[in-house]
């Protein structure tokens, strides 16, 4: 029988995880069963630092970006002797099982731990990036793209009252996600990511192109991982080729918070309660993901071994296509 449970958030934050958090906690004491939260991700079990979670303690939270649990790199769980220090943490604090909230590294990570000690454990993908195997949706991923968007949208008025150009720098060191349908909802000239050759003539060509029927704003959408050097070696190459003012605009971190959207929100909230469920009802190493608008439950060691899912190469051709 399942009297205690834990919860952590690893990697990178994203908005939505207070959300999950949430979620769980009030679908858990539903039922009964205690929730405990470990903080700093796995940190929290190594070190055993944790706060018992109640439904006064999750209350408020639901809008609120980041993670009230904290997260951080544990480069001790990475060893063999850090993990099992984690799981003499839940032995000794009795939780039954472990749901993790975070990305691919993290779940490796959960995948260690309930291989070699036995800890049941269920993964929630909580990532900006959007490049988890097995879910078309991670937590905070529409968040990011919003506030991208936003930005861009305001970027925009200044471009088009100047005629500079913008080169607008978007999350994305392996994954150029964000970076796509940012570039699809704002109607960006161009756009360049990491799994895609930088045709940097190309994107003269459609710059000057729009230029010659009178367009003033030109905003260029690039992933901070493309080949060519982020959105400062994509502008100071196009501006050997053509010398118009340009700016530069890095987004950075301002993608990763702020209050979560709707979407992340609702699917943060399933996901939370059907891990608990997933738990209770005994199954375990496993992934709450997103497929065809619907939960499903995916085998962590089929998201850990396939790494990141496929480049949506339809949007961004159509990216490229409605362009200008």
């Amino acid at each position: 029988m399942v009297r205690r449970l834990g919860i952590l958030t690893s990697g990178g934050d994203s908005p939505g995880m207070n959300a999950a958090i949430r979620a769980a906690e009030r679908s858990a004491s539903s039922r009964g069963i205690e929730v405990i939260g470990y903080q700093d991700g796995y940190n929290g079990l190594v070190f055993g630092q944790s706060t018992d979670l109640g439904d006064r303690s999750v209350g408020n939270i639901i809008q609120r970006g980041g993670t009230v649990l904290g997260t951080s790199r544990c480069p001790e769980f990475r060893e063999p002797e850090g993990r099992a220090k984690a799981a003499e943490t839940l032995r000794n604090d009795k939780v039954d099982g472990l749901i993790i909230i975070g990305g691919d590294g993290s779940f490796k990570g959960a995948l260690a731990l309930s291989d070699e000690h036995g800890i049941d454990v269920v993964g929630i993908p909580g990532t900006i990036d959007n490049d988890v195997w097995g879910t078309e949706e991670t937590l905070g991923f529409d968040t990011a793209v919003n506030s991208a968007m936003r930005a861009i949208d305001q970027v925009r008025d200044t471009s088009e009252s100047t005629g500079m150009m913008f080169f607008v720098e978007v999350m994305g060191r392996h994954s150029g996600a964000i970076a796509i349908q940012t570039a699809v909802a704002t109607g960006a000239v161009g756009v360049l990511v990491p799994e895609s050759h930088s045709d940097i003539d190309r994107l003269v060509n459609r710059i000057e192109a729009a230029r010659a029927r009178g367009k003033r704003s030109h905003i260029i959408v690039v992933a901070e991982g493309d080949e060519a050097g982020g959105a400062f070696g994509v502008a100071d190459r196009v501006n050997k080729m053509m010398p118009y003012p340009h700016r530069v605009v890095v987004l950075g971190h301002i993608q990763r918070g702020g209050a979560p959207t709707a979407r992340d929100r609702v699917i943060a909230s399933q996901s939370g309660a059907l891990a608990i469920q997933a738990l209770v009802d005994g199954r375990s190493g496993i992934m709450i993901g997103i497929q065809g608008a619907l939960p499903v439950e995916v085998p962590l060691k089929e998201v850990v071994e396939h790494g990141p899912p496929a480049t949506d190469y339809g949007l961004l051709q159509l990216a490229r296509d409605i362009a200008g």
